[in-house]
């Protein structure tokens, strides 16, 4: 037996509840991990509150991160006793996740846990540290250096927003933090923010071309947010969007893109090739300011997951929530 957050619906109620499961009710798949611990990310929240159409078959253990131990494997990259951790790949969504003691998953999901980050800081990091490593990522392939100007990061205070900030300014870009709490200002600052601006300046809906302002931007926010964010980069400018917070809705003209060149990136998290996920993760161990992580994150166990989820998506968290599976 292990237990797990199990959510299922019926004809007239959605439910999400600590469950104890039997191991052969674990779904297909070719290595079963001994989680050790998880995370708790915007998606998961709306899987367990209902409040987003994530789970796509029930009953669902959400979940789209996990850390832990490999305790058998077909899978001949996989040996028992493997450090391993996974991000994406449905899991939480149409394949049993992360928040749990056990999960059984295809072994070409998984990457080796990197060197330099121990079980705790790997899944502070998580999808959201992920996430704004691989924006990083396609920003520099672009060609963006720090020398070209100021970035701007939306949604500074939540997962992916907080890690872009700190990736950045460890890389030496100058960095633009948009937020909507003034109360995070020190926190920002400490993780390498020059300037921080108010959300609502790019929240309300917009010109089709504003001052030029930033030559990069990191999004996790979308609709009117990335619309505004577009139409105020530079010339030959880059954007990189990774979210919705905001909306799926993009609300915006082509005179970014056609009158001065800015070039609009999209970064999916879910399904990237091996070798690029073990990138970023590798980059991750080794550019991250480790002593960030216990500002960013905080740490909470499996029973206390369901209420937190509400509050997550009210925006009354900052930056990580790291969950310990067996307490």
């Amino acid at each position: 037996m292990f237990k797990a957050i199990l959510i299922d619906r019926s004809n007239t109620d959605y439910q999400a509840e600590v469950r104890n499961l039997r191991e052969e009710e674990l779904p297909d798949g070719d290595v079963t991990v001994r989680i050790v611990r998880s995370s708790l990310n915007y998606k998961d929240a709306l899987a367990i509150t209902g409040k987003g159409p994530v789970v796509r078959s029930f009953p669902m253990v959400p979940g789209i991160d996990l850390v832990g131990v490999v305790e058998s494997s077909g899978d001949p990259a996989y040996a028992p006793g493997d450090q391993v951790l996974l991000n994406g790949w449905g899991i939480g969504e149409t394949h049993w996740g992360g928040l749990a003691q056990r999960a059984r998953v295809r072994g070409e999901w998984l990457i080796p846990l990197p060197a330099g980050l121990d079980d705790r800081q790997a899944m502070a990091v998580g999808t959201a540290g992920y996430t704004a490593m691989l924006c990083l990522m396609v920003l520099e392939s672009n060609g963006l250096t720090p020398e070209d100007g100021e970035v701007l990061v939306t949604g500074s205070s939540g997962g992916v927003g907080s890690f872009a900030v700190s990736l950045l300014a460890r890389r030496g870009y100058s960095v633009i933090a948009a937020t909507g709490r003034p109360s995070e200002a020190g926190y920002l600052q400490r993780l390498g923010a020059g300037a921080i601006i108010d959300r609502a300046e790019l929240s309300e809906p917009g010109r089709p071309l504003a001052k030029e302002r930033w030559a990069a931007a990191i999004d996790s926010v979308g609709s009117h947010t990335l619309a505004n964010v577009c139409a105020a980069t530079r010339s030959e400018g880059l954007v990189a969007a990774c979210g919705m917070a905001q909306g799926l809705d993009f609300p915006a003209s082509v005179a970014p893109f056609i009158l001065r060149g800015v070039r609009l990136l999209g970064v999916n998290s879910v399904t990237q090739p091996y070798i690029r996920r073990k990138t970023a993760w590798e980059r991750l161990s080794r550019e991250l300011h480790l002593a960030h992580l216990e500002d960013i994150s905080q740490e909470i166990g499996l029973s206390e997951v369901i209420p937190a989820a509400s509050k997550l998506l009210d925006g009354r968290i900052r930056g990580r929530i790291v969950v310990d599976v067996n307490n």
